[in-house]
């Protein structure tokens, strides 16, 4: 119904205009341009209704409203909680404890485990930087592009991320810092920004000095950490 009020309206416009523009001219009627589209478009729009007339209306709603879009859910929606807005981050306990409590899938297990493995004694701040390399790795395209896959990645005779192979369980123990890390690793894995450490892909403690520390361009010093943009 709505599209024909539509049309109907298109249609009395434009009447009325071809009328107006017959009675302005007085010479030369039937070589007017104007007058013979006026024309067609009139007939048109007349071959047009008679069609619109005979649809049910159920078709007309449809045709005004538009399709109807499907929502697709993902495999891991019955395990996965849908991914949270983030806006501005309080790097401090009142903020993380503001958060929902964290759950998450795989992705969200490898992160949180690398929080605490590699972090777990630096500052909330600190945590944070480490989580933004992981995930900046997984995104350049140079690396894994998994959390998991970033973490677990070997090479070189080592491993990217000491804990995973140095053999000893990884076993969380500590109450408080498997929370805080469960916290940090969800607000990162649902969009937060990574304005620490500008785009950092590396990061070591301030008692080494590897090798590529001399090539790369430093980018942060938080805590105990040194942060370098490949």
């Amino acid at each position: 119904m709505r599209l024909r009020l539509i049309l109907t309206a298109g249609a009395t416009a434009l009447a009325a205009m071809t009328g107006a523009a017959f009675a302005d001219v007085t010479v030369s009627q039937s070589n007017d341009p104007t007058l013979q589209l006026g024309a067609q478009m009139a007939n048109l729009l007349g071959a047009e209704h008679k069609v619109l007339d005979a649809m049910p209306e159920e078709r007309l709603t449809s045709l005004a409203v538009g399709p109807k879009v499907e929502t697709k859910t993902t495999p891991n929606a019955k395990t996965e909680a849908p991914a949270r807005s983030v806006g501005l981050i309080g790097y401090d306990s009142a903020f993380l404890s503001a958060q929902p409590a964290p759950t998450g899938d795989a992705q969200w297990e490898c992160l949180r485990k690398a929080i605490y493995f590699e972090a777990r004694g630096e500052s909330i701040k600190g945590q944070f930087a480490v989580a933004e390399v992981i995930l900046n790795r997984a995104d350049s395209g140079r690396y894994p592009a998994t959390v998991c896959g970033v973490v677990n990645q070997r090479g070189n005779g080592g491993c990217q991320f000491s804990y995973t192979c140095d053999g000893h369980a990884d076993s969380m123990r500590d109450p408080e810092s498997i929370d805080r890390a469960g916290r940090i690793a969800r607000v990162m894995l649902d969009g937060a920004p990574r304005a620490l450490t500008l785009g950092a892909t590396y990061f070591h403690t301030t008692g080494v000095r590897p090798d590529w520390s001399r090539r790369f361009a430093r980018t942060a010093a938080i805590g105990a950490h040194l942060f370098y943009k490949q």
